[in-house]
């Protein structure tokens, strides 16, 4: 028996052995065979998606449209697909569900629910109208066309399709309304508006929903069903009482805990995450989907606090630079490209039906609503096209259909593709609304030309330092005028951010609100605040001043003070010179930073700009506003900066103690004089004659109020050529306090060309060069102004234009 045994046992291993070896070989030949596949699947995803979002910029696409083209595209390539096993596409599924469960929970934490019991808005209502059409529209023809495979759910499935084509992706909404700049006018409010609540509803009735259909969709007894139906409602219920009302009182003893300006204690952080897990996946325990369970979770946490949007932040960057592009390469391969039946009438029927659905459902709607509410039915159908964009979790839900067989991969591919057209054509509809509104509304530039002279000027002046208040303070008195109607002036402080200032930061009222303690910054602002309050509470006629600050590198000082005029609704910068006037009345070399900054504002600012080069402006003593002994000029050679130099000049002029001197440089026609011009240069003849036509009807305007009146003194310089230009103006020395100058924009002026070839400071054009020149008067000023240039997606629109 022993023996026996023995050749058993060999027999045995005998047999196990030939067959291991084999099993081994066959992983490690697999593993190095379809290995590839996977990495190179996901990196080209990655670089892909990205590529083509950057290819697509100019056409306003937001992120989806190119993730949705490069996943399709992706996951159709056969040797990428062959890389796939099963452990590897339950690792995708996993990977798909845990991203879908923080997107989900960052989308309720920017949601309010308690609006929905408020009295509704119009936002409100026109999402309404658009949920309950395309509801109707929905349950009406699908069951017909047999989207689902399984008809015992079809029911289910049938209501649950309706509701999700109710609902709008409204992250993807607001994101293309506020990258086209729309985001401020009464439609892009409306869309925003509309298009969040039809998501948050939908998903509301798609979270409540669940617990009554789901249970409903298993094949178990009716007891069975009615006990789920309790136990999952009830879990759902506790969750949702336990974030709206204990909730806030941890996450609020956490804020208390970590003030703003403090970094976060590790254990809070730890046990804030914790808490917030332990939210979200209470009712799943009892068979509730997670992924609603974090929606209904975050949609009661509370939004506010440090703890919360530190949260949001982190989840939202997490997803943008990880989680979508694997979520769309895990689309692309459930989506097989490649099993779409196009030569199937049905395949046609069912996807244009769908289409048709999502789409026009949504307009019947809005246009019914809008005609209640007195819209016009042409913005009524942009805003049902637009609220039918769709997001992130309809394509996950789509492609959930096919994961669970309950429908085909044809199917799937087509509500993937659907869901493209929604959001690939909304971009074309915002522009076509910004062209009409250019139409439609009056045209309207930030420029002192074409201010309202009924309103307030209002000017964003800037300092550098405490050397800069008493120029700041004379140059505030004489724009003044007469009080009335008065200027607006945001006294901004130009300070630089360096490693010491920035550990003196205290965040405060928000993340991106920060307090400045360096005590060096604050002592300046100080003294600066208190000398031009004195100012101001001595002149309080006509004068209201508003003291901002910049804090930011060079690099991004400009943008920041672009924002900050854009925001203010300033007409006119006012920047100070980067070179600082000396004791002997010579000016330094310059700081590069503030230069850098000037030149980037010229090309960048959306109102007009002025360069002040302040040389004993600041000296001058209290100007009088009885007798004129404030000496100005203004000169005026022609082009749009000139106007808007003009047009500036105006408002001085009104001022009781400055006497102003217009003096204008023309072109001498004599015959006798025309060998005294530059040989060889050429003229534009259509367009300086549509230059001049534009620069005799603002002077006229400026003569006839000024000039006729005999508040304003007037001359003429007739001249040849750019060298009895620079003459002139040498002539000019020691006479004035203040010259004002435009920049440039001159067209084919002979009285300038061959001046910028010498200059030093292309930043205040040919005049304003010499003017501000070392071999210039050491007592005279120069403000340099540039008229807004007028470009962008609105340009000629106010961003906050009206159409509805």
């Amino acid at each position: 028996m022993a023996n026996n045994s023995t050749k058993g046992s060999n027999r045995i291993n005998q047999k196990a052995s030939p067959t291991t070896e084999p099993n081994c070989q066959n992983f490690i030949t697999y593993t190095v065979k379809n290995g590839p596949g996977k990495v190179v699947g996901i990196i080209l995803t990655f670089v892909l998606s990205h590529l083509l979002h950057h290819l697509l910029k100019p056409l306003s696409q937001p992120r989806i449209s190119s993730d949705i083209v490069i996943g399709l595209v992706i996951g159709s390539i056969t040797w990428i697909r062959e890389a796939f096993d099963e452990n590897f596409i339950t690792t995708l599924n996993f990977v798909a569900e845990f991203g879908m469960i923080c997107y989900m929970f960052a989308l309720g934490m920017e949601m309010d629910p308690y609006v929905i019991f408020k009295p509704p808005t119009q936002p409100a209502m026109i999402a309404y109208a658009g949920m309950i059409s395309s509801f109707i529209l929905a349950c009406t023809i699908t069951p017909f066309l047999h989207y689902f495979r399984d008809a015992n759910r079809d029911v289910c499935l049938t209501l649950s399709l309706s509701i999700t084509l109710s609902g709008s992706g409204s992250h993807i909404l607001t994101r293309i309304i506020t990258n086209l700049k729309i985001g401020k006018s009464d439609i892009g409010k409306l869309v925003i508006g509309a298009g969040v609540h039809s998501d948050m509803i939908s998903m509301l009735l798609i979270s409540i929903g669940y617990v009554i259909l789901a249970p409903a969709t298993k094949g178990t007894d009716v007891a069975t069903r009615i006990t789920n139906v309790v136990t999952m409602g009830l879990a759902l219920l506790l969750q949702t009482l336990f974030a709206a009302k204990i909730s806030p009182i941890f996450l609020n003893w956490v804020n208390n805990e970590n003030p703003e300006g403090k970094p976060m204690k590790g254990s809070h952080l730890v046990l804030s995450i914790a808490f917030m897990v332990m939210v979200c996946s209470a009712s799943p325990l009892y068979g509730y989907n997670p992924i609603l369970s974090a929606f209904m979770a975050g949609i009661f946490l509370p939004s506010e606090g440090r703890v919360s949007k530190w949260a949001v932040g982190k989840i939202n960057y997490l997803l943008t630079t990880i989680f979508y592009p694997l979520f769309f390469f895990w689309m692309g391969y459930h989506a097989n490209f490649k099993k779409l039946n196009p030569g199937h009438l049905v395949t046609w029927g069912r996807f244009f039906v769908l289409l048709a659905i999502t789409l026009y459902g949504k307009v019947v709607g809005t246009v019914i609503c809008g005609a209640m509410l007195g819209y016009h039915w042409r913005e009524s159908v942009e805003l049902g096209l637009l609220l039918s964009a769709k997001g992130h979790f309809h394509v996950y839900l789509a492609i959930l259909l096919n994961v669970s067989k309950l429908t085909t991969s044809d199917m799937t591919t087509s509500m993937i593709i659907v869901i493209f057209y929604t959001v690939v054509f909304a971009p074309s509809i915002v522009m076509r609304i910004i062209q009409r509104a250019r139409k439609l509304a009056p045209t309207h530039r930030r420029t002192l030309q074409w201010l309202d002279p009924s309103t307030e000027l209002r000017i964003l002046l800037c300092l550098h330092g405490q050397h800069n208040v008493p120029a700041t303070i004379n140059f505030m008195e004489i724009s003044r005028g007469t009080g009335d109607p008065g200027i607006l002036v945001h006294v901004t402080d130009m300070v630089e951010l360096t490693e010491q200032i920035a550990a003196t930061l205290v965040q405060s009222d928000g993340i991106d609100t920060v307090t400045v303690t360096d005590k060096d910054v604050t002592e300046v602002r100080d003294h600066i605040t208190q000398e031009i309050q004195a100012y101001v509470d001595n002149n309080r006629d006509g004068i209201t001043v508003r003291r901002m600050l910049a804090l930011s590198s060079f690099n991004g000082m400009a943008q920041d003070i672009c924002i900050l005029a854009e925001d203010l609704m300033v007409s006119l910068i006012v920047l100070p010179f980067h070179k600082k006037q000396l004791p002997d009345g010579t000016l330094d070399g310059g700081h590069p930073g503030y230069r850098y900054v000037n030149r980037k504002m010229l090309r960048s600012a959306p109102c007009s700009v002025g360069i002040l080069v302040d040389r004993h402006l600041g000296s001058t003593e209290k100007i009088s506003t009885t007798a004129r002994n404030f000496l100005v000029a203004v000169i005026f050679i022609g082009g749009k900066d000139d106007r808007e130099a003009l047009a500036y000049a105006g408002c001085v002029a009104r001022h009781p103690g400055v006497k102003l001197t217009v003096i204008r440089f023309l072109l001498d026609d004599n015959s006798e004089n025309m060998s005294r011009r530059a040989g060889q240069y050429r003229v534009n003849q259509a367009e300086q004659e549509a230059e001049m036509k534009l620069d005799d009807e603002a002077f006229a305007h400026f003569y006839e109020r000024h000039v006729a009146g005999g508040y304003v003194s007037y001359m003429e310089k007739h001249l040849a050529n750019s060298a009895e230009t620079y003459s002139t103006l040498r002539s000019l020395e020691g006479q004035y306090a203040l010259v004002i100058v435009g920049r440039g924009g001159r067209v084919n002026s002979i009285l300038t060309v061959g001046m910028n070839d010498w200059q030093q400071c292309p930043e205040l054009g040919p005049i304003g060069d010499v003017l501000s020149g070392s071999s210039f008067s050491l007592n005279t000023s120069v403000l340099v102004i540039q008229q807004h240039l007028a470009k962008g997606e609105l340009e000629g629109v106010d961003d906050e234009f009206s159409i509805m």
